[in-house]
């Protein structure tokens, strides 16, 4: 057992969200914390770039309000008033095969009445489906999270053995949980898809409220970040490279870092009691000493699952609401990120968000322009008269991990079994999909693991 009772000096490795929140807390605790990133940039997977007059988010991330984890890191951080949530969920949905404009939203009533009066009056489902959907409804709010069997089988299949209809799982079930999970509900874990709906929908009123960013990603995630790591003590390198990492007395861990703005290109830090590893699943099975996980192959078998953001920059204003989801298209969600970016001058900046994009994230972009932009005219009219003045697309190949149903078996904890070495990242066991809130908890554990193995 160790001698020591607290952690003195600790190692982040990975500057997205969830090594952010390891640092903070660490350096909280009174640890002296060096966190390394590879890329010029905090932020990991959440971050923005200019092009030309636009800050541009690399894909829409939102938050609900239900996401205290998040929630909480942007409060450390001071930027609490540079988000905006829902005052009460809304979300137009149109489905272009039929015509329909139709909404989910909520009303101030007790969990589940609070979404009886959407459901039951959801164009785009007949009333029978409606009915089945709001009996499956209370057979998932009925699921206990922490039955292992619920990984074993895939939401589409129990959907299905609840009455549920392709089209009601076209409707509604994959509406939110394609933007949720990245993945359709049949390849979709039902203990992750349960979570998600449980807590979101089906567990306080104002839980699936939507947050957005009012500002660039980057000046929350980067600037911000950067600002109160610096004001915590912690020191952070950019543009430096985890070479490797070697035992060293009593326990610690040596870190060998490269990048070009380190003395001679290369240092070796200090001897730390705590090192952190919050980098994406293969980083980590490359990065891990041997022996840290009893089956470090599982890393390399969870697999991650694509997003592809398509933007659209037109001469006018094409869409009068902040987004709209889309049925009957190719088009999931249009976010309008005009204010958002900064822009200047007349007209309006588009984002579409589409998720489990494995069939489209390698398409040229010149096929993506003639398969979207027809689309975008078909939902929105006032774009068909437009003048469509810059489209280009980002593309997160490993945007996610794959949530299909057994990857809980996949997914550690953040510990491992070398004393002073810990895990942290969205694809790690949070019991959350990978979201933003999946990585601050993770974040938190694995410091809270950090500190609990030296008491």
């Amino acid at each position: 057992m160790s001698t020591r009772t607290a952690v003195s000096r600790a190692v982040v490795v990975g500057g997205g969200l969830a090594g952010i929140t390891a640092a903070l807390r660490l350096a909280d605790a009174g640890a002296a914390v060096t966190l390394v990133e590879a890329r010029p940039r905090l932020g990991g997977l959440a971050f923005s770039f200019r092009r030309g007059d636009l800050w541009v988010d690399n894909g829409q991330h939102v938050f609900l309000r239900c996401c205290t984890a998040y929630r909480g890191l942007l409060q450390r951080l001071g930027v609490s008033d540079q988000v905006e949530i829902q005052p009460r969920l809304d979300v137009p949905v149109y489905d272009l095969a039929t015509g329909r404009h139709g909404a989910l939203r909520r009303d101030p009533l007790p969990v589940p009445l609070h979404l009886g009066r959407s459901l039951a009056t959801y164009p785009h489902l007949s009333l029978a489906e409606r009915v089945a959907t709001g009996r499956a409804a209370l057979a998932l709010r009925g699921l206990d999270l922490d039955d292992p069997a619920l990984d074993q089988e895939s939401f589409g299949d129990w959907l299905a053995r609840h009455g549920q209809s392709d089209r009601a799982i076209e409707a509604l079930w994959d509406l939110v949980g394609v933007a949720t999970l990245n993945a359709v509900a049949g390849e979709s874990s039902l203990a992750l898809a349960a979570m998600v709906f449980k807590t979101g929908l089906l567990s306080d009123p104002g839980a699936a409220d939507i947050g957005f960013a009012k500002v660039p990603l980057g000046a929350l995630h980067h600037d911000a970040a950067r600002a109160a790591l610096e004001r915590a003590g912690v020191r952070v390198l950019l543009r430096a490279r985890v070479t490797g990492t070697k035992p060293a007395e009593s326990g610690r861990h040596t870190v060998l870092v490269e990048g070009e703005r380190l003395d001679d290109g290369e240092e070796q830090l200090a001897p730390a009691d705590a090192l952190v590893f919050a980098v994406p699943q293969d980083a980590a099975y490359e990065l891990l000493p041997p022996g840290s996980l009893t089956t470090p192959q599982r890393l390399l078998e969870l697999g991650y699952a694509p997003i592809l953001n398509v933007h659209v920059r037109y001469d006018r204003k094409v869409l009068d609401r902040p987004f709209l989801a889309a049925l009957g298209s190719p088009v999931q969600w249009v976010f309008d990120r005009t204010a958002h970016s900064g822009m200047t001058g007349p007209g309006q900046y588009l984002a579409l968000s589409q998720s489990a994009a494995r069939d489209e994230i390698d398409l040229p972009v010149a096929e993506l322009r003639r398969r979207y932009l027809p689309e975008l005219e078909r939902l929105l009219p006032g774009a068909r008269g437009a003048r469509v003045t810059d489209f280009f697309v980002t593309r997160e190949r490993t945007a996610t991990f794959a949530p299909a149903p057994g990857s809980a078996r996949l997914r550690p904890g953040a510990a491992t079994r070398t004393p002073g070495v810990f895990l942290a990242g969205s694809w790690t066991a949070t019991g959350w999909p990978a979201t933003m809130e999946s990585a601050v908890r993770s974040g938190n554990a694995a410091a809270r693991a950090a500190l609990a193995a030296d008491q």
